[in-house]
Parts: structure tokens; C-alpha cells; sequence
């Protein structure tokens, strides 16, 4: 498991604890966060390299919010690069934010956001579907790494949903594997929607579900209570390059 500067946080020893599925009522995500549909428009320091250490769900958000308007208008600063950062990073990590994203090749979380080396910690799996692997990955950057805020990223044309959609209304076979991914989707499919609608709406409304069960997660939902963690969901619409919180 990756290195950390910071003194561990108390894990409990049961591991399904860590990881079990989340139940309806417990903690709302994002709670004391306050999200419009595109992500804030207050500017995050643009010397990556020096900036300050992010600490709260909002100055970690504001961080992503700047590195994402870079990308979308091709200013990209590529932070984290140097030599010295890469030195210093041998002593341990400090990421300001876990990422679960899809496994889409058009959606690498640290181009999305223009961020570097030790900034994000990413999990990435077909639509954002959790499994036990996921959840204890993204459970260690919250407890161990101490990170504020978990995005959870969806995207506009997922591949992974429209299989999953096809199949439910075709009722063709998938194989084993994908099979897995589809019947973890299939709850959020949108049947009020038609053709590529019913897609669309469904990667919004999974993306929505994910971070809920996140949310609501034993281990996390004390920390979102207490404020000292937000749980978001996001979409990258591929037409413009923008990611947008959903509500």
C-alpha cells in the first residue's frame, strides 16, 4: 500500500465494517456544501506547485473546479512535475481528493483537472460500479490519507451503461464479468426515458446512486456529518470538456 506522511487515522479492525454496502437513511453526501450544476467559479491558486494545503471539502473542490476550467480552455499548467516534486513525494503523499471514475480512456481524471503527480488519488472501475476493492481503496485514501472530499465522476456516452441498458431491454445474455457491472447499473436504469435518453439519464441517475451508498458508508458518513468530508457526484460531458456537480 502507497506510503503517507500522515499519522493514521483509527480504522476499525473489522473489515466488513470497512467496506460493507451502505443503507438507505444514513448521512446526505456533500452535506454543508453548497453545489450549483457546474462547479464553482472561484479561482484556485494557479501555481500548483506552491500552493497551500487543501484541507476542506470546499478548498478541495475550488482546486479541481480551476484545473478543470484550464483544461477545457487549453491552459493547461501540467502541475507537479519537477524534479523536486518528484523527489519530495518519496517521503510520502498528501492528495487532496479520491476520484472514482469509469475506466473510459477519454476520461483520465488528472487531465480532466490539470492536476500532478500525489494531487488525486484515483479509483477507477466500468461506470463507477463498487465492489469490495473500490470501496476499501477509496475508504483508505479517506481514513489513512485523510482526504476531504470524494468526487465520484460520471460521464455523457458511458459504454458501460448503454451495455447495461441494452441488455435489460433486449434481456441478451453478457458475459460473466460484464454481466456483474450491468446488474449493478440495472436498479438506476430510467425507464421513463426512450433510445439514447434512457442512457443519458440512467449515467445520472447511477452516478447519483454510487455516491449515496458512498455517502451513507459506515466509516465515511461520520466524517461527512462532522463536515470534514463531502461526498459528490459529478458529470464530464464529452462536448465541451465541463464537469458538472449533480445534485
Amino acid at each position: 500500500m502507497p506510503s503517507n506522511t500522515r499519522t493514521p487515522a483509527a480504522v476499525p479492525r473489522s473489515r466488513r465494517a470497512l467496506l460493507r454496502t451502505a443503507v438507505a437513511g444514513t448521512a446526505a453526501a456533500g452535506a454543508g456544501l453548497t453545489l450549483g450544476s457546474a462547479f464553482p467559479a472561484s479561482a484556485a491558486p494557479r501555481d500548483a506547485e506552491s500552493a497551500g494545503r487543501v484541507t476542506t471539502p470546499a478548498q478541495a473542490l475550488r482546486r479541481l473546479a480551476a484545473g478543470n476550467q484550464r483544461w477545457r480552455t487549453q491552459h493547461q499548467e501540467h502541475p507537479h512535475e519537477s524534479a523536486y516534486l518528484r523527489r519530495r513525494l518519496v517521503e510520502g503523499q498528501q492528495p487532496f481528493a479520491v476520484v472514482l471514475g469509469c475506466v473510459d480512456s477519454r476520461v483520465p481524471p488528472e487531465l480532466v483537472f490539470d492536476q500532478g503527480l500525489g494531487d488525486l488519488l484515483t479509483v477507477r472501475s466500468a461506470a463507477e460500479v463498487l465492489d469490495e476493492a473500490v470501496l476499501g481503496s477509496i475508504a483508505y485514501g479517506v481514513l489513512e490519507l485523510r482526504v476531504p472530499l470524494v468526487l465520484v465522476l460520471a460521464h455523457q456516452s458511458c459504454g458501460a451503461v448503454a451495455a447495461a441498458v441494452h441488455a435489460d431491454e433486449t434481456g441478451e445474455p453478457l458475459p460473466a464479468h460484464i454481466r456483474y457491472l450491468a446488474d449493478q447499473i440495472r436498479p438506476s436504469i430510467d425507464h421513463g426515458q426512450h433510445g439514447d435518453a434512457r442512457v443519458d439519464a440512467t449515467v445520472s441517475a447511477h452516478v447519483r446512486e454510487v455516491r449515496r451508498r458512498l455517502a451513507a458508508e459506515p466509516d465515511l458518513a461520520g466524517k461527512v456529518a462532522a463536515g470534514e468530508l463531502a461526498v459528490v457526484a459529478a458529470r464530464y460531458e464529452l462536448r465541451d470538456q465541463q464537469v458538472r456537480t449533480l445534485s
